[in-house]
């Protein structure tokens, strides 16, 4: 990897981050399907580590979290009892949002089971070391670890949405549903009803939608292997956090949130992974 081009990294890069496949991305940038898999390796695992790393101890008020589905290898439907696993079938990226600086504070990808939520909220917990105000919608598995790993330091709320939808009508099939009804319900503590809401972590999640062919709907590019979506996830995130200026903000989540003080390129991408070993070999 160290003798690939920085300039055609950085293309690669690029390329995967505004949403290409990595067979689109190899045919774009003129190399072989192995050395882009292979740059995502490298430059994914940085990212989680650099972000495991760094995002942490944040001054943080609003936080919305959300779960986005996607499959891996096969949908869950699709699998044969006998060879259901946790690494393949209906996948769930749990994500949390700082709702004012729009920094993605973490992400866990696993199941929708207690387990999962469990290691979602208690890594939650271990980044955030202000009182907060936490929203959801309304499933039923972030209260109880909210309690345990937060105590006393969140107040928590539900914004629960009632959908409707005709679906016989084939012109709406694919369009986002209406919403009927819309309740905030305090759940612990005293949360501020006004801001009980998860509309920031929803457009978080169209956003990575658009910008991850894995998590595109009806897509033939979904990953086959757990740790290729993990690395995928890394570098999306990372790529969010970091390089990606926010239009209400006017700066990115991370200067925002004051993880850094400059805006950081995709050169700084590509070149993480040699950061990362130089720090470790230190």
């Amino acid at each position: 990897m160290n003798r690939l081009p920085l300039d055609e990294r950085v293309r690669i890069l690029s390329a995967l981050v505004e949403g290409n496949s990595i067979r689109a991305t190899a045919r774009m940038v003129g190399v072989s399907k192995d050395t882009v898999q292979k740059l995502l390796e490298d430059v994914g695992d940085a990212c989680e580590a650099y972000h495991d790393e760094n995002v942490r101890g944040l001054s943080v008020m609003l936080i919305q979290c959300d779960e986005i589905w996607t499959f891996c290898k096969a949908k869950e439907s699709n699998i044969a009892p006998a060879k259901k696993r946790e690494t393949i079938g209906d996948m769930w990226t749990w994500v949390a949002i700082d709702a004012q600086r729009k920094l993605v504070i973490t992400w866990t990808l696993g199941k929708r089971s207690p387990r999962f939520a469990r290691r979602f909220m208690e890594d939650l917990a271990g980044r955030v070391k202000t009182i907060v105000q936490i929203s959801t919608d309304g499933f039923g598995m972030y209260k109880p670890q909210i309690q345990r790993y937060f105590a006393k330091r969140a107040d928590y709320g539900m914004d629960v949405k009632t959908y409707g939808r005709d679906l016989e009508s084939y012109e709406t099939r694919y369009s986002p549903p209406k919403v009927l009804e819309r309740r905030r319900i305090s759940v612990l503590g005293a949360p501020d009803e006004r801001y009980i809401s998860t509309s920031h972590i929803e457009r978080q999640n169209l956003t990575m939608r658009m910008s991850m062919r894995r998590f595109t709907r009806l897509t033939n590019g979904f990953s086959k292997k757990m740790m290729n979506l993990q690395r995928a996830l890394a570098l999306h995130y990372m790529h969010y956090n970091f390089c990606r200026v926010h239009s209400t903000l006017k700066t990115t989540p991370a200067i925002a949130s004051r993880l850094t003080d400059r805006v950081w390129t995709l050169h700084d991408l590509a070149n993480l992974p040699d950061l990362i070993r130089g720090e470790a070999a230190a």
